[in-house]
């Protein structure tokens, strides 16, 4: 199983905080925004990620996170030219993915809950494709996906009027099929390739699975003002509350036994001096 995040984009709405900086560097109460999807990948189980942005930003993501060697795992990067819709990032990862099976994340997507890594690992031998559904107060602001007796009836890009509740999340997976169908879409009227539309075509071949994430779970898409500073403060209160970071990707490196202690305390030896370096050095 590959992962692949998506990391690019202008960040429009989160102007002027990204006139001069990627929004995935962006904090989340005390990680850089791209922490939390890679740690998603990483507490699903897989190891082999490629990182999609921009050309001005790909440097900086390179310095930051290196290949993943630290963490026990290979990262790659790819530059995205223009922006033009999810799927585009699957054709330009098409040569990473190969045959694999891949799980894509939205780079500025939350993810926490317990067990979630367990429940996401267990897709890795699933084919056709899967998405992960979350119920919100207002789904016109969404994708939305229609259930009829346990079974998807339709998807639907951000409807005026819903009697669905249920969004589709930026969590998505799929089998290397996908590469082929992204070739015969179609820009939408807005200029890009829609995700729905992919969806669609595993849907009418009746491989398209779907999950609703359980209450006790939260996704937090953090592509605006609001919603940045809503998902900071329940890092926050969670991670003071029950004092275990969320998204630490070192802890989740150590845990999955992809690195040794010898290895995180060389991490955490780093930045010494600081309340990250002490909570890592607490494991040891």
């Amino acid at each position: 199983m590959h992962g692949v995040i998506l990391a690019g984009g202008s960040g429009s709405r989160l102007w002027p905080l990204t006139k001069s900086i990627n929004k995935h560097f962006l904090p989340v109460f005390d990680k850089p925004m791209i922490h939390y999807p890679l740690a998603t990948l990483m507490l699903a189980g897989i190891k082999d990620i490629m990182i999609i942005s921009s050309r001005s930003s790909i440097d900086l993501f390179h310095q930051h996170l290196g290949n993943g060697s630290h963490l026990g795992i290979d990262i790659v990067y790819k530059i995205q030219e223009n922006p033009e819709g999810i799927p585009q990032g699957i054709s330009i990862a098409s040569e990473f993915i190969g045959s694999n099976k891949f799980c894509l994340i939205l780079g500025d997507n939350v993810f926490h809950g317990t067990g979630l890594g367990k429940s996401l690992e267990s897709n890795n031998h699933h084919s056709g494709a899967k998405i992960f559904c979350y119920p919100v107060s207002d789904p016109t602001q969404f994708g939305v996906v229609y259930i009829e007796q346990g079974k998807i009836r339709a998807l639907v890009e951000k409807p005026k009027d819903s009697r669905s509740k249920l969004a589709i999340t930026g969590l998505y997976f799929f089998d290397s099929e996908a590469i082929n169908f992204v070739q015969n879409l179609k820009p939408s009227k807005r200029g890009e390739l829609e995700i729905v539309d992919l969806l669609n075509i595993y849907l009418d071949k009746k491989q398209l699975n779907f999950e609703v994430l359980p209450r006790g779970t939260a996704w937090l898409d953090t592509g605006t003002p609001d919603s940045l500073l809503e998902a900071s403060k329940y890092i926050e209160i969670i991670e003071k509350r029950q004092g275990l970071k969320i998204g630490c990707i070192e802890e989740i490196a150590w845990r999955n036994n992809w690195i040794s202690s010898t290895q995180l305390r060389k991490i955490a030896e780093k930045i010494p001096n600081s309340v990250y370096s002490k909570y890592l050095l607490e494991f040891i």
